[in-house]
């Protein structure tokens, strides 16, 4: 047993170390040299053009390679910078196919990608010698760098320089094989249109930083095409609006994508443009890109949000009159509940854009915003900007959620009786008796107490307070609200009708009456028919009443009479 487990494992050791070892040697024909300088690729040949001996280039460190490669496109000296260029991966190009690949090379590095030069070391080890101490690559000798990157069909391009020996020559720094091999494929995407090619040769010459004069004509007229498309998008919607001025949920819609349309068409018209007639240089690219897919990104989430809430505002809105009735608990649940399930997908919507907006932007490694990721100051912005707005967002879901408050409750909110229309993110929109509309924060409904009227039970018990002199007889007003509870249509249980003394001081005493109302609504409204009663019944018994005899039912002043002494 003991013999047959060691050949087992004899075994599948043998088929592990050759499965290791196949893909080792298939992965790279060349060999990395061993002491005195371990960090070249050996090579038996290399595969670069041969540059003119008057005019040689510059290969023995990294920045070298690039600065005088870009100075030998520059002057169109195609033989020169092929010499920059390893060719390994080609089957044997002659000398006008390696001048060509020089060509686009460069047109790709001079007008698609930035090269930050700082970074590129000026040492034929490519040691950084200017970077922290906590960078894990710091000091320490490299054989390959990366130059730039170039994004095509969702895929990151890297462009690649690599330090190479051939056998029994001096290490040089040339632009990889795999760089090489990707030109034609990046130049295909990135290169110029057959507009810009049909364009003379004045219009393509160099105007400032890596502009072309064909480019500052340009970019003036790409915006005016993006402005004039959203004008005249703006200018269609506003027709259609007019035209279904009848249809309230069309012309909802449409009200709510008026200006994220707007803005599509502004940033589809500008891509469309670019894409079909100019390809800007790197640096305008560099802004435009990330700025033109941000405007896309929203306004695509404008839309889909706006008709979101558009069609739930337009659906709870006919239905105000039902989800107010007492009775009509299972409705304001649902539209509370799906009103949190709005808010969710609306976070997850926005979520995803702005994901889909880093990666596809690839905003970290792009212009000003490297610096500030490096520095962490973008991620501080973000966290300190968005930790308000993220606890109002958790806050309604809570609310909606645990039903504290519910679309179409009663609620008494800041001495004030509301009805919840609408509960957003941030906000809650609240409609009091007058009809008017009280915005009020939504940590107020999660950090503060307030009275939900209608949370189990509609009805309720309502109080009218009235002052009356403190010589009025309690025993008739109580006997006259008895009987106004049990005339009275509104009041539902006359066992819960009482009239109590609750307070008295040297002006009046303050008396209240209680009684049971089915709903908010009408218990307001029985609430001023008490009072106006009452009122009224008391008023009748001062006018009755004579002068010092009776009592004394409304408050007033009291009269204080000072004999005169006699002479």
């Amino acid at each position: 047993m003991t013999r047959i487990a060691a050949s087992f494992f004899a075994a599948v050791a043998l088929a592990l170390l050759a499965a290791i070892s196949i893909p080792l040697a298939a992965q790279d024909d060349r060999d990395v040299a061993a002491a005195p300088d371990p960090y070249v690729y050996e090579v038996d040949t290399l595969e670069n053009g041969e540059a003119p001996g008057d005019n040689p280039l510059d290969l023995e460190t990294p920045r070298g390679l690039v600065e005088s490669f870009m100075a030998a496109g520059e002057v169109e000296d195609w033989q020169t910078a092929a010499a920059a260029l390893d060719f390994d991966a080609l089957d044997d190009p002659d000398q006008t196919a390696r001048e060509l690949y020089a060509a686009q090379l460069y047109d790709l590095l001079h007008r698609s990608v930035s090269i930050s030069w700082t970074d590129l070391p000026d040492r034929p080890d490519a040691v950084d010698t200017q970077s922290s101490k906590d960078d894990p690559m710091a000091g320490t000798p490299r054989r390959s760098l990366t130059v730039a990157r170039l994004a095509l069909n969702s895929r990151l391009y890297p462009m690649r320089i690599a330090r190479l020996q051939p056998e029994g020559g001096e290490p040089v720094w040339v632009f990889s094989r795999q760089t090489v091999d990707n030109v034609p494929e990046l130049y295909g995407y990135y290169g110029p249109t057959g507009f810009e090619r049909a364009l003379p040769d004045w219009a393509r010459k160099q105007a400032f930083l890596t502009l072309a004069w064909w480019e500052v004509v340009a970019l003036p007229i790409i915006l005016l095409a993006g402005g004039l498309a959203a004008a005249l998008t703006y200018k269609a919607i506003s027709r259609l609006r007019e035209g279904v001025e009848g249809d309230t949920k069309l012309g909802s819609i449409l009200s709510a994508v008026h200006i994220p349309l707007t803005l599509l068409a502004f940033a589809g018209t500008i891509a469309l443009v670019r894409a079909t007639f100019f390809r800007l240089s790197g640096p305008v690219r560099d802004i435009l890109d990330p700025l033109q897919l941000l405007l896309i990104v929203f306004a695509v989430i404008g839309i889909v949000l706006s008709v979101m809430e558009a069609l739930f505002d337009l659906a709870t809105s006919r239905r105000s009159a039902k989800l107010e009735a007492p009775e009509n608990y299972e409705d304001r649940n649902f539209y509370t509940r799906l009103s949190a399930i709005r808010r969710i997908i609306t976070a997850i919507v926005m979520l995803g854009g702005v994901g889909f907006l880093l990666v596809a932007s690839d905003l970290s490694t792009t212009l000003g915003f490297s610096i500030m990721a490096s520095a962490g100051v973008l991620g501080l912005v973000l966290v300190f900007a968005g930790r308000k707005a993220l606890g109002d967002i958790m806050a309604s879901v809570q609310i909606a959620f645990a039903q504290t408050a519910r679309i179409g409750d009663a609620i008494h909110y800041d001495g004030k009786w509301c009805y919840v229309e609408k509960i957003g993110f941030t906000h809650l929109r609240l409609r009091t008796a007058d009809e008017k509309r009280l915005i009020a924060p939504v940590s107020d409904f999660t950090d503060d107490s307030f009275e939900n009227w209608t949370r189990q039970d509609a009805s309720l018990i309502v109080r009218a307070e009235c002052e009356f002199d403190s010589r009025a007889d309690v025993a008739k007003l109580r006997e006259e609200f008895c009987d106004f509870a049990k005339e009275d249509d509104g009041v539902i249980d006359v066992e819960d009708a009482a009239c109590e003394v609750i307070s008295h001081d040297a002006q009046a005493m303050r008396v209240r009456f209680l009684a049971r109302a089915s709903d908010p609504k009408s218990g307001w409204k029985l609430e001023c028919r008490i009072r106006e009663h009452m009122l009224a019944f008391a008023a009748r018994l001062d006018a009755s009443a004579e002068r010092d005899i009776g009592p004394a039912f409304l408050k007033r002043e009291r009269e204080v009479r000072v004999d005169q002494p006699r002479d």
